[in-house]
């Protein structure tokens, strides 16, 4: 069995009890605007147009302050085992499950904004260890990126995609993983690119459900479904990123209201699930409440509102045009999800595709939206791309 190195601290988290009876206190001082302007006869995506519905953020917050317990998801971490590591000055925090099967092969996890280590904790289990014999199992290791959750937050600029990449090479190799799978989503799909691109000699292969392209591609030749997810991806760059265009900007002015607010934090993030999740009306209707209040509340109690939206600032558009990944990579692609790239432009980077997904329903957040969907496709990815590096 590999060796962990002495550099690895196994890292044990009990929050103050002051600071969840602060939490608690906040919300119940909270001030509230009035409601939205818009309103519809009924449910549906048109009553979040301005935002965060009132009567959705009263009823959450209640929730949060009367009934939401933060133990069992705090106790769930501390069991699957949680451990920190310092990489160029600065403290990473990652979750690390290894596998009891003696065929498992590593594989690293990344997840983005405004996400957490709270996305992989639900599918964790399962891919280390699988019920079925046939299933491949994998040694899972789950950092927090620079500036969330128990990661340090950074004092200086320089913590953008490809240090972030680096930085995991370090991590898996300090537990004796030299080559490794990659697999990861919004920020961590760009991660992840830069592993696969940057570290061929430890990257055995990746999967993503995020495969930008080189920029400068023609619509020429597309199918009809291929246009309407370019135009799709468009209109979501060009009229609904305000928020990444304000956090690449101007960060520090933003988080002084999320490390403070609790209800700002809270809506900053909901708002981001509630339109980027296949749902009809509400987040809710395949992610649990408890499951965002724990990613919400991680982020709360980790004082990380600021240091987490600094990755804009780090990263935003600043994926090198002429980045190629020649490691076998597999590509999934949910039907709800903010970014969709045609396969034709995807594989202008992505230079061998082994596996190509578009599945009949999920969002931004498969991993907590469609769990078990989300656990068979990444075995599935990420056994073909095993199977083209043989």
């Amino acid at each position: 069995m590999p060796r962990t190195n002495t550099d690895v601290r196994t890292l044990t988290t009990h929050a103050p009890e002051a600071e969840l009876a602060d939490l608690r206190a906040r919300l119940a001082a909270a001030r509230l605007p009035e409601a939205e302007t818009v309103h519809r006869a009924g449910p549906g995506p048109g009553r979040w147009e301005q935002g965060v519905p009132l009567a959705d953020l009263t009823e959450l917050v209640h929730y949060w302050r009367t009934g939401y317990d933060w133990r069992p998801f705090e106790e769930r971490l501390n069991r699957i085992g949680q451990f920190r590591t310092t990489v160029d000055g600065l403290g990473i925090h990652f979750l690390h499950r290894r596998s009891a099967r003696p065929d498992a092969t590593p594989l690293v996890l990344t997840h983005g904004w405004p996400g957490s280590v709270a996305e992989f904790v639900d599918v964790v289990d399962e891919l280390a260890d699988p019920p079925e014999a046939e299933a491949p199992a994998f040694h899972v290791v789950v950092p927090s990126l620079p500036g969330f959750g128990h990661s340090d937050r950074p004092d200086a600029p320089g913590w953008g995609t490809e240090r972030i990449a680096a930085a995991w090479v370090e991590v898996m190799g300090r537990l004796a993983y030299d080559r490794f799978l990659a697999h990861g989503g919004d920020w961590g799909g760009v991660v992840t690119t830069v592993l696969g691109s940057r570290f061929p000699e430890h990257v055995l292969g990746i999967h993503t459900t995020v495969a930008q392209s080189p920029p400068g591609m023609t619509t020429d030749g597309l199918t009809e479904a291929e246009r309407r997810w370019t135009e799709e991806t468009y209109d979501f760059w060009h009229h609904r990123a305000a928020y990444a265009k304000q956090q690449a900007t101007r960060p520090q002015t933003t988080g002084y209201a999320l490390v403070d607010s609790p209800v700002g934090l809270l809506a900053w993030i909901l708002d981001k699930f509630a339109e980027w999740s296949d749902t009809e009306d509400s987040p809710f209707e395949t992610i649990s409440r408890d499951r965002l209040l724990d990613n919400v509340t991680l982020y709360w109690l980790t004082r990380t509102g600021a240091s987490a939206a600094r990755i804009y600032y780090e990263s935003h558009d600043s994926l090198d045009p002429d980045l190629r990944v020649d490691v076998p990579t597999a590509i999934t692609t949910y039907p709800r999800d903010i970014e969709k790239y045609p396969r034709p432009w995807a594989q202008k980077r992505f230079r061998r595709i082994v596996r190509w997904n578009t599945p009949d329903s999920g969002g931004h957040f498969p991993s907590l939206e469609v769990p078990d969907r989300f656990v068979q496709d990444l075995r599935e990815g990420l056994t073909a791309v095993l199977a083209a590096g043989r």
